[in-house]
């Protein structure tokens, strides 16, 4: 990281050298420590952890302590002339409270319920961990394909600019009309206005990547023109409809949030069951109280007592009747236990659906690649033979440009399926809960430094002068 930092800020000196190309591996590593969504989503499994030691605290021992101090001013007076009493006493005492649960078929339930919702928590863990691995790998090809549509411009560009030289030369010699220069001047001016849009794509989808790593993108690694796609493994659908209706993320956790809904009918039911307790109490208390000095003469003295008192007991607490609500708690759960039924109904058939699209993105997509890299041949030869008749005069400029314009959509085409074929490939595997960091570093081997690779497109054929 310090290298990158260091290759970054040589950049911007004007130093010359070039940063170290920063790898789909290294933005995936980057993102597991600097993004803020994954981040939340750890908080979010430590506090969900919480759940367990909380339930399993109402199965354990209760043990409270109470201490007391209070003074008492006590006024008599009498109507039948005897001398009035004053006595003040102070009291003094504290107390131990012991109630281990016995029976408590709330807390038992609740403390099982606590052990699944442990158990979303850790797919809720899963699920973001799955998150940062796609949206890394979709931001990561987003620039590289933005940087291809760039670089496809700019080759057009150059293109367009050598057929417009070539269409002035041939109007001032004679050979073309004003038209040919017209034509070209508005392709270029169209190419640039293009090119500004690239521009502004390439800085938006540089600014996302760089939102998930945390710091700047910098240089990144490049796929090689020619590069194949891994085609899915193994090849038949009906493999990964299987894996995706028990292993998908969404389905599992459907299953385990339907099977809590049930706890929860259980621990609404169990409202209606007895309480036993056992409950031991330790105390004691002091009291001394201290007469006036007038009725000290009279033979009333100070005084004090300590009393001390232990008890242990069972206790049963049985609900008799609660106005309806334990019934109406119990018609409630079980009518979220319905609906989370279905709710795992929809997930597994989300799950088939999201899956099979994915197979037939990564299928279509190689089929796709496979017909653009011949639609690239023949681009390139139609544009030579467009250059070559309109240099014996049985084509016009527009021809030319078409047939260059077609050349680079094509490029441009070609470099958008191999990246939607590779990330359609890591959402298949998603859909079927087999998504692996492996599978981020098998992709990250198909990439090669910037350095090493040369992005340009191969140049068309020249244009002649008539």
């Amino acid at each position: 990281m310090l290298r990158l930092r260091l290759a970054a800020a040589l950049v911007a000196l004007g130093l010359g050298q070039s940063a170290a190309a920063l790898s789909l591996v290294q933005a995936y590593q980057t993102a597991l420590a600097n993004d803020p969504i994954f981040a939340s989503a750890r908080a979010q499994y430590t506090a969900g952890l919480e759940q367990l030691p909380q339930a399993r605290s109402a199965l354990l021992p209760f043990v409270t302590a109470g201490a007391s101090a209070t003074y008492n001013d006590t006024r008599t007076r009498f109507t039948n002339q005897l001398p009035r009493r004053n006595v003040y006493t102070d009291d003094y005492g504290y107390q131990l409270v012991l109630s281990q649960p016995l029976f408590d078929w709330t807390s038992w339930q609740t403390y099982e319920a606590a052990k699944l919702g442990v158990t979303l928590t850790e797919l809720g863990l899963q699920y973001a961990h799955q998150d940062l691995m796609l949206r890394v790998a979709q931001t990561y090809f987003d620039v590289l394909a933005a940087q291809d549509v760039l670089t496809a411009l700019e080759a057009e560009r150059s293109a367009i600019g050598e057929q417009l030289q070539s269409a002035r030369r041939n109007f001032e010699i004679g050979t073309a009309t004003i038209t040919d220069t017209y034509e070209a001047q508005a392709r270029f001016d169209l190419n640039s206005a293009q090119l500004l849009q690239a521009e502004n794509s390439l800085q938006v989808r540089r600014a996302a990547l760089e939102k998930i790593i945390g710091e700047p993108a910098g240089t990144l690694s490049v796929l090689p023109a020619g590069t194949p796609a891994p085609p899915p493994q193994p090849a038949q659908a009906q493999a990964w409809l299987e894996r995706a209706e028990t292993d998908n993320l969404g389905v599992v956790q459907a299953q385990i949030q339907t099977a809590l809904a049930s706890k929860q009918v259980d621990i609404a039911r169990s409202a209606h069951y007895p309480q036993v307790d056992l409950v031991g109490t330790f105390g004691q208390a002091d009291n001394r109280y201290r007469p006036e000095t007038a009725q000290a003469a009279q033979g009333i003295s100070d005084g004090r007592a300590r009393n001390t008192a232990s008890s242990i007991g069972v206790q049963v607490s049985i609900p008799l009747y609660t106005g309806g609500y334990v019934s109406s708690r119990v018609r409630e759960e079980a009518a979220r236990e319905q609906a989370a039924r279905y709710d795992y109904e929809d997930a597994r058939r989300e799950a088939v659906r999201a899956t099979r699209e994915a197979f037939l993105g990564v299928n279509t997509g190689l089929a796709q690649i496979r017909a653009l890299e011949a639609a690239e041949t023949s681009s390139r030869q139609a544009l030579q033979a467009n250059l070559t008749g309109y240099e014996v005069g049985v084509r016009i400029n527009l021809d030319v440009l078409n047939a260059q314009q077609q050349l680079y959509a094509t490029q441009r085409d070609l470099a958008a399926a191999r990246y939607n074929t590779l990330l359609a490939g890591l959402r298949l595997k998603a859909a079927a809960g087999q998504l692996a960091e492996d599978d981020i570093d098998a992709l990250n081997r198909l990439l090669r430094p910037a350095s090493e690779v040369d992005t340009r497109p191969p140049p068309p054929p020249r244009p002649l002068v008539r």
